[in-house]
């Protein structure tokens, strides 16, 4: 029997010489020499794998103490209870907890089916926790091992025999990740006698896969002349009376005679067969495939059995395991970034045509690059994947990136380029200066892309790309939103239609239904029982009245706030009447829709902090009142799990890249304003730890970008997003340009159609100046939040160094730590590079963030604490209903939620028309609405459309395939 055939085909790596370590020092005690009657030396296997071992652990602790989360884990695979197989098992459970080596078996019954078998171990691939993979051997005859062992990843491949690493071993050129442990273990145990091999006549009996072609391979390798021989070989002994290094591997007991050994060869004996022997207790002795007593007399150096190869092989697959744990470790902190060249063009094309000419990286070539593995993204063609949340997990111990928000002056029609400049200073800093760096950014609505806005995907040579795929459905995050919005309007009119067509004995019967004979409360049934008071968990057990109280939610039609969703333009569903046909007795009511990115399924997945959180604040979402006064949520409809299910993978961060290359993390699109306008929390934590640090490496950045002006966006970012996320940003960059200053300074009005006046194309000081008092605002808004302050002069060709001097001298004057000019519109990253040294620098600084108002506070005062502070009003207006819904709110528990602020973006003000910075106004407050799930209470401004209508002349009019089915017109 060959040591290794019965037991996990042992695996091993790479190290010194061309695959395995040179003789060391501490191997100087692994040799003893014998009596003068048996010259032989004998190679200590027990000392040589105890000293590998040693040397494992060593390495191990060295590097827990300076990485604690560094924790080497090798998984075994376990088919059936063979009792051998169970004791090589346990001898390495033994030699791993020893070293320090986190060590999972996975029994399975010896019934388990091939492809359980093969999903076992792709689990086991793409589990980050597990470094080594082994599927002990043998296994029933009902399994292919070949395809079992071709399952594993070739880089968990501890155990050496997966033909990637096999066939890297027998190439010159290349090196295998593993070398497989018994063979790796006889070149060490060579090397420990001090044989220069090189040169020297090695001999090879024996050519199974396991032990004696690997060994061959290897001592070829190693320089040594090879003869490797089998039952097929003539002239076995004349061919063995040649050898300088004997290595036996057949399983025949004592079939080489002492005799045939040259004067002087070492001798590796890797059989282990059983003799009787009545001497024994176990009537059993183990002798090796050479003839042991007689070749020590002849040889210098020999294997005992037991006690020569058999221990190497355990000790070669700690090793092995330690060395691809170190391996994977390293990886994970690489990221090795290759930036993507632009061929900048003069004048610049249009967006969709500078996207189109740009080869992407593959998708997945990125994941590497940001150290992903594999189980923690999944592909969505060749441009687009959804990372994990897993990731969270494995980086806990990072220290969070740098974090940087990008914001604006108050928007005009002119625009001011907050996307473009989000992805051209990422284009920056990554391609560059050298850094890792995400864009974080939302994703676009169809409704703008198909309407007057176009797309979401920045400019010029600041592209997120594919930009068609990037504005068009991506990977159907918001058609979950859909999905699931709709299912909970489906719900709520399908609740009210039961209650009002039957009995509470019938609602409770249909609700509860007998199955079997036994009635069960659903989960989230026992939720709703608990909000009445009902500590019961039996249907059977509820009296009557509490049947009535459970079954009837007694929805008032006239408090409804759930609208159906549509991801598209459409004003002709602002408003429409539903349950007109006769199916649905008489039931109509007037309702309507909004467009997808409005619902509060959308600004709940932005603000979700993981799954569960999700779950909890999908099933808390408020669709209306009942007739009582009290909340009725979606959980009282029994769906919010169903919601959560809609939107699993929905929760999981868009990776896409930059024109560049650089990574981009799209994910969630709520309204800015009666929503928060914020991309998820999600992708910007996963981003800052992919960015984050540990010792040794250096932190990255995360840029990400709030919708509209710094007063509605960034004020919602800071007192929403980073409440509920608990993350501290390090910088905000606020976007301008001279054009849409000076139209706040009074510049003539732009016509849609005409040519800018001159105003806006000449230098013109005293608009500018005026309207830099817009800025002036936004940035003494933004340094209440505590941190640095940048201004990102957008740059336009007609823009003139006088311009550039005096936005830079005012918000330098009003508290900005920096403004710098860019034009990474026409030159991408190269544009921006300033800008990214500017943020480098305010990073740097010391900060001191806080919050805007408390949360404790009463709803009216963080109200105008949001109006007074951030607006520069003097006061607020409630209105009789607003008053009325701060009483329910509060009387409701829903007082102590932060405040979205819903209200026009083109001024401080509540009027539009006041462009600039309005004094003397007071904020009408109409209305005050509650997004419970999402967690922020929205007060009404004016009036807020939340379904866009289609222009005259909408973007889709450009917008088709061209002839090799390209996507053109888009912007």
């Amino acid at each position: 029997m060959l040591f290794g055939v019965l037991g996990s085909r042992p695996l091993s790596t790479l190290t010194l010489s061309r695959f395995v370590r040179p003789p060391t020092t501490r191997f100087s005690t692994a040799i003893t020499t014998r009596t003068t009657r048996m010259p032989a030396s004998i190679i200590d296997g027990k000392a040589v794998a105890q000293s590998v071992r040693a040397d494992v652990k060593t390495k191990i602790a060295e590097t827990k103490a300076k990485f604690p989360h560094f924790k080497p884990h090798l998984a075994i695979v376990q088919v059936g209870a063979r009792d051998d197989s169970s004791v090589y098992i346990r001898m390495k459970e033994r030699a791993a907890k020893e070293a320090g080596i986190d060590f999972t078996l996975q029994k399975l019954p010896e019934s388990v089916s091939q492809t359980e078998l093969l999903e076992k171990v792709r689990a086991l691939n793409d589990d980050y926790r597990i470094h080594g993979i082994l599927v002990q051997m043998p296994l029933p005859s009902h399994i292919d091992e070949a395809s079992v062992v071709e399952a594993i990843d070739y880089q968990k491949d501890v155990d050496g025999f997966h033909t990637v690493n096999i066939g890297n071993m027998a190439k010159k050129s290349a090196e295998p990740l593993f070398l497989p442990c018994t063979p790796k273990g006889i070149i060490t145990l060579l090397h420990s006698t001090g044989i220069e091999l090189s040169g020297k006549r090695a001999v090879v009996l024996g050519r199974s896969d396991i032990v004696g072609a690997p060994v061959a391979t290897l001592l070829t390798a190693e320089n040594a002349t090879v003869t490797l021989c089998h039952s097929k070989t003539e002239n076995v002994e004349s061919i063995v009376r040649d050898a300088d290094v004997l290595v036996v591997a057949i399983g025949k007991t004592e079939f080489v005679k002492g005799d045939w050994i040259k004067p002087g060869a070492v001798v590796i004996d890797v059989g282990t067969n059983g003799v009787p022997d009545s001497t024994k207790k176990s009537g059993m002795r183990w002798v090796g495939d050479v003839e042991y007593n007689k070749a020590a007399e002849v040889a210098s150096a020999i294997t005992p059995v037991p006690g020569g190869v058999g221990p190497m092989t355990v000790a070669m697959l700690m090793e092995n395991t330690f060395v691809s744990a170190k391996r994977w470790f390293d990886m994970s902190r690489e990221r090795k970034f290759s930036p993507l060249a632009l061929d900048l063009k003069t004048p610049v094309p249009s967006d969709i045509e500078i996207a189109s000419q740009q080869t992407p990286k593959h998708i997945e070539t990125v994941c590497r690059e940001l150290g992903l593995s594999h189980g923690e993204y999944e592909l969505y063609g060749a441009s687009k994947a959804k990372v994990g949340l897993d990731v969270l997990k494995r980086l806990e111990h990072r220290k969070d990136g740098r974090y940087i928000v990008v914001t604006g002056i108050t928007p005009t029609p002119l625009g001011e380029g907050k996307s473009t400049t989000t992805i051209g200073l990422v284009q920056a800093l990554g391609a560059h200066l050298n850094k890792v760096a995400f864009a974080c950014v939302r994703q676009p609505s169809q409704g703008p892309t198909f309407g007057i806005k176009g797309g979401a995907a920045g400019g010029g040579y600041s592209q997120v790309i594919p930009m068609d795929e990037f504005n068009l459905h991506l990977t159907g995050d918001i058609h979950a939103v859909t999905a699931a919005n709709n299912l909970l309007a489906a719900a709520l009119d399908a609740r009210m239609f039961h209650e009002n067509t039957q009995t509470n004995k019938a609602l409770f019967n249909r609700l509860c239904p007998a199955k079997k004979g036994v009635r069960k409360f659903a989960p989230v049934m026992l939720k709703r029982l608990e909000k009445l008071g009902i500590n019961k968990t039996e249907p059977e057990e509820l009296t009557e009245e509490e049947v009535a109280r459970f079954a009837r939610l007694d929805i008032d039609p006239e408090t409804i706030t759930w609208q159906r969703v549509v991801d598209i333009n459409d004003r002709f569903l602002r408003k429409i009447t539903v349950g007109q046909n006769p199916t649905e007795k008489g039931q109509e009511r007037t309702t309507g829709f909004d467009i997808a990115v409005a619902s509060e399924v959308m600004a709940v997945l932005a603000l979700a902090t993981d799954l569960k959180d999700m779950r909890r604040r999908l099933g808390n979402m408020v669709v209306a009142s009942s007739k009582g006064g009290e909340p009725i949520t979606a959980d009282d409809l029994g769906i919010g799990g169903a919601l959560t299910v809609l939107m699993k993978d929905a929760i999981k961060p868009n990776l896409m890249q930059t024109l560049e290359g650089t990574p981009v993390l799209v994910h969630a699109g709520p309204f800015a304003n009666i929503a928060h306008g914020n991309s998820s929390i999600l992708a910007d934590k996963v981003a800052l730890k992919l960015a984050g640090t540990e010792p040794e490496m250096e932190a990255g950045y995360v840029v990400t970008e709030a919708g509209f002006g710094a007063d509605m966006g960034m004020e919602k970012f800071f007192d929403i997003k980073c409440r509920v996320s608990g993350l501290v940003p390090d910088a905000v960059v606020i976007v301008a340009t001279v054009r849409a200053l000076k139209m706040h300074g009074g510049a003539p009005e732009v016509v849609a159609g005409k040519p800018l006046p001159d105003a806006y194309t000449e230098e013109n000081l005293e608009f500018l100046e005026k309207g830099c008092a817009n800025l002036v605002k936004h940035i003494e808004n933004a340094k209440k939040f505590g941190i640095s302050v940048l201004v990102a002069i957008n740059r336009f060709t007609s823009d003139t160094d006088a311009e550039m001097d005096l936005i830079r001298k005012l918000s330098l004057a009003a508290g900005a730590d920096d403004a710098v000019a860019c034009d990474h519109w026409a030159r991408g990253g190269l544009g921006a590079v300033d800008l990214g040294k500017a943020v480098i620098n305010a990073c740097e600084k010391d900060k001191d963030f806080k919050f805007l108002y408390d949360l404790d506070q009463p709803i009216e005062k963080k109200i105008e604490t949001i109006c007074k502070e951030i607006y520069g009003a003097d006061g607020v207006e409630l209105s009789d209903l607003a008053k009325s819904k701060i009483e329910t709110y509060t009387k409701q528990g829903f007082g102590s939620l932060p405040i979205c602020m819903a209200k026009t973006q083109y001024s401080f003000s509540h009027d539009a028309a006041l462009k600039c910075v309005p004094t003397g106004f007071t904020v009408p407050i109409r209305d005050i609405r509650a997004s419970v799930g999402a967690g922020f209470l929205y007060p009404l401004v004016g009036s807020m459309q939340t379904m866009p209508g289609l222009p005259t002349r909408p973007c889709f009019f450009d917008v088709d395939l061209d002839d090799e089915g390209n996507v053109v017109g888009l912007f």
